[in-house]
């Protein structure tokens, strides 16, 4: 909104020229995503208090955790709204991709709340059903790979970029509305698998949120893409503003779910975060390099994966002590906060290697 009426006012008001400057919209939206959480974030602790909206712990979980229940739920409210409220301010609302961002945040926090609300309200900790979640994720995967085939934003294509080698595309042709429910579906989980942990999940968006940024950056840029060899997009850029408002409202939350954490997001966040995440990747064309960027989130889906198959293939063993992988490392003994902080530590290693890739070719 600022975007609309100040920028257009820049010939009478010189300074007005900077909200032309995605740079600079992108800082404001992360400083104003940081600051409505930090203001609103222990009146809204409180309020949830009130309403009784506390975790449920399910009976599998670490005995640690015991101590966890009843600890305010819901958290990805806060999340999104200043996500939202933060885009509105100061993102380029004409542009494509930030109407899709939105839709998507809206969609996959409503699916997450409806989750959270029977956790907490129907007392089924367990939410829920896999069928019905992978049901509302697939069909918002398949609309929205259907509107980016037939009309995508100017200079959207089904070719997506691929890592290490140069001058080489992906081009899924009629398959890109499935490649596009597999990405927005396993983000949107992987996620959700590793949000076990205080501040371990909302810590790992952040920095995907700031890989995505700078990508988004490179991608609406002519030179830069032009230099990095990576696909332009006219778009593409203005994506950065949204994943900086994430990356603000990332570091907000985290003031209040570090260890010990007095707010959980609970799937509301959860769910959205990593789907908006994945979206960002499909809507700059560097979907693959979410295998990197997102890597925590992928060890963590696999290492479920992988103790389901081998629970089944040896007749009731265990691959992990518990899975996802950092309850593995709890029952191992480790302290919650060091597996975070070390889990955090693999994904800025993640993070950087997957930027290398830009040159690695």
């Amino acid at each position: 909104m600022l975007y609309w009426f100040l920028y257009p006012l820049k010939d009478i008001f010189g300074p007005f020229r900077l909200f032309g400057y995605i740079t600079f919209r992108s800082a404001y939206a992360a400083v104003v995503a940081i600051l409505i959480v930090l203001i609103f974030g222990s009146r809204f602790i409180n309020f949830l208090k009130r309403k009784s909206v506390g975790q449920k712990i399910r009976i599998e979980v670490p005995q640690a955790h015991r101590t966890k229940e009843g600890t305010p739920s819901m958290g990805g409210i806060l999340i999104l709204l200043s996500v939202v409220i933060a885009a509105l301010l100061f993102c380029d609302l004409t542009n494509p991709n930030i109407i899709i961002l939105i839709v998507t945040t809206i969609w996959f926090g409503l699916l997450g709340a409806w989750d959270d609300y029977i956790k907490i309200y129907k007392n089924r900790p367990r939410g829920l059903s896999i069928r019905t979640k992978l049901f509302w994720q697939i069909i918002f995967g398949v609309g929205l790979g259907l509107f980016l085939y037939f009309s995508g934003p100017d200079g959207y294509t089904t070719e997506t970029n691929f890592i290490f080698l140069k001058n080489y595309v992906i081009n899924f042709g009629v398959l890109y509305p499935l490649f596009v429910v597999l990405v927005v579906v396993s983000s949107s989980n992987g996620v959700n698998l590793t949000d076990g942990l205080d501040g371990l999940a909302i810590g790992l968006i952040g920095i995907a949120a700031f890989a995505y940024g700078a990508l988004a950056y490179a991608s609406g840029h002519a030179v830069i893409s032009q230099y990095l060899n990576v696909i332009f997009l006219k778009n593409g850029g203005e994506v950065t503003v949204y994943c900086a408002a994430i990356l603000g409202a990332s570091l907000g939350f985290l003031w209040f779910n570090s260890h010990p954490a007095q707010i959980f997001m609970g799937d509301t966040g959860a769910l959205s975060l990593g789907a908006i995440i994945g979206t960002a990747a499909i809507l700059i064309k560097q979907e693959i390099l979410l295998i990197l960027v997102g890597g925590v989130f992928v060890i963590e889906a696999l290492s479920v994966l992988l103790q389901i198959v081998y629970f089944r293939k040896t007749g009731g063993k265990r691959l992990f002590r518990m899975a996802p992988l950092h309850h593995h490392y709890e029952l191992m003994g480790l302290s919650e906060s060091k597996i975070v902080v070390r889990f955090w530590i693999v994904g800025i290693i993640l993070l950087m290697f997957a930027l290398s890739t830009l040159k690695i070719r």
